[in-house]
């Protein structure tokens, strides 16, 4: 049985060298979003037209602060602030590449730090009444380009404008299921994600080990998970062929591995006809 398809993370050879720029996200698609809150909790969520941004959801239950507060998807943590007494009081925003960040705001303890990466359902914080806020809260938003969206979770939006209960499906065994490997699993030891695409049915990370100076691309399934199906990941140096790994996987294709030294690199990845491809870029 081949093991990467159904069962292990085991990192690929390494083929190629380099020092890496960090570049912005792409636009795209939405990944897939759920409930800040752990599997089963209930909640209530309540917008409204005055709200600011208006399409952000305020989420309540009963005794609440101190609660658990989890990533609606993987990413990496740009922002970690603490506006003291006002605005959103101690927040957490989380890049989720492809133009796509969430914040956590009115928290009272914040559990993660600038740079790292988390996964889907990780806690990162707890519910809280900081800054503005008359009451233990988290305020909740989801932005394209900066520009803040009206919500999804589990693929469908939220009511506008009003009050609703919510059951979260975040890392559930069933409703969403989550792929037990990340990118740094799949890469193995030293690498970290510097950017990262959504395809439909996978993400793609570019990850790079500033150890042994290898970038890594992998596309981690989202569907479909434990069936082999076609999944693939590629990464090409400029003024090199590009190398591409792509097959019937169960959870992930790649790693595909190469040193860029003094030249950008070109990644991406493909689930079916639904593709990614970046430009020359990261360029060291």
């Amino acid at each position: 049985m081949d093991i990467k398809r159904m069962l292990s993370g085991v990192a690929g050879l390494a083929i190629g060298l380099g020092v890496l720029v960090i570049g912005g996200p792409q636009a795209g698609a939405a990944t897939n979003f759920e409930m800040p809150f752990p599997c089963g909790q209930t909640w209530q969520g309540n917008t409204r037209t005055g709200h600011s941004p208006a399409q952000a959801v305020d989420l309540n239950r009963s005794a609440d602060e101190g609660d658990a507060v989890v990533a609606s998807a993987s990413g990496k943590v740009t922002k970690v602030r603490n506006e003291g007494s006002t605005s959103y009081g101690r927040w957490i925003e989380i890049d989720h590449g492809s133009g796509w960040t969430t914040r956590y705001a009115h928290l009272s303890a914040q559990r993660v730090s600038v740079g790292q990466s988390v996964s889907q359902g990780q806690t990162i914080g707890n519910v809280g009444n900081t800054g503005g806020s008359t009451g233990a809260h988290l305020h909740y938003e989801q932005l394209l380009n900066g520009s803040p969206q009206k919500i999804k979770w589990s693929g469908d939006t939220i009511l506008y404008y009003g009050t609703k209960n919510y059951k979260s499906n975040n890392k559930c065994g069933g409703g969403a299921p989550t792929n037990p490997y990340t990118p740094e699993e799949a890469c193995g030891d030293g690498y970290k994600v510097i950017d990262g695409a959504n395809v439909e049915g996978a993400r793609v990370s570019l990850l790079y080990n500033a150890a042994n100076g290898y970038n890594c691309v992998v596309a981690i399934k989202t569907t479909k998970l434990g069936t082999a199906s076609d999944v693939g990941a590629f990464l090409e140096v400029q003024g090199e062929a590009r190398t591409t790994d792509r097959d019937e996987y169960g959870y992930y294709a790649g790693p595909v591995k190469k040193k860029a030294p003094g030249k950008c690199v070109k990644w991406g990845g493909m689930v079916g006809s639904s593709t990614y491809t970046s430009g020359f870029e990261h360029c060291g």
